[in-house]
């Protein structure tokens, strides 16, 4: 398989975790990204995690990364309390594909340029296996949540809108 140099799956693979590599035929036109993939891989929406770059202002740091599910709708508030910032928004297009090293679309939270305050909604904590991006458009890694943590060095947080 060609895709196996993507930086996300040498970030996987350095961490010493187990997953599973899943390609599908990526849609540009999709208006969720991470729906489509879960449709176009016949997995359940509820197991596919979407990677967004943020920016924030008045803390430590200026980017982080937002691990939720693919169906839910970020909580700037929650991720700005999360990284200890005063406020959170999503990051301009060239400004998250610069920092991480990929294209939208194939954005991962695993192997981006920069290392970012890496956040993942609590709600992957009671799945055995989540979906994420590869590191490539229409490549997902499938590995446990806690895996995830560990090869993103990323924390726990309530950061979606409930």
């Amino acid at each position: 398989m060609a895709t196996k140099g993507t930086p996300a799956v040498r970030a996987v693979e350095a961490a010493g975790v187990a997953y599973r590599l899943l390609e599908y035929d990526y849609d540009p036109n999709a208006a969720a990204i991470g729906l489509a993939a879960a449709e176009a891989l016949g997995l359940d929406p509820a197991l596919v995690y979407k990677t967004l770059v943020c920016q924030l202002e008045g803390g430590p740091g200026g980017l982080a990364c937002a691990i939720i599910p693919a169906g839910a709708r970020l909580d700037l508030k929650a991720l700005a309390a999360a990284a200890k910032a005063k406020k959170s928004d999503l990051a301009p297009q060239a400004v998250a594909e610069r920092s991480s090293g990929y294209v939208v679309g194939g954005i991962s939270p695993l192997g981006q340029r920069r290392t970012l305050p890496t956040f993942l909604d609590r709600s992957a904590e009671a799945l055995a296996e989540i979906i994420v991006n590869g590191g490539r458009r229409g490549l997902q890694l499938a590995l446990a949540p806690a895996d995830l943590v560990k090869a993103a060095d990323a924390r726990w947080a309530d950061i979606i809108v409930r």
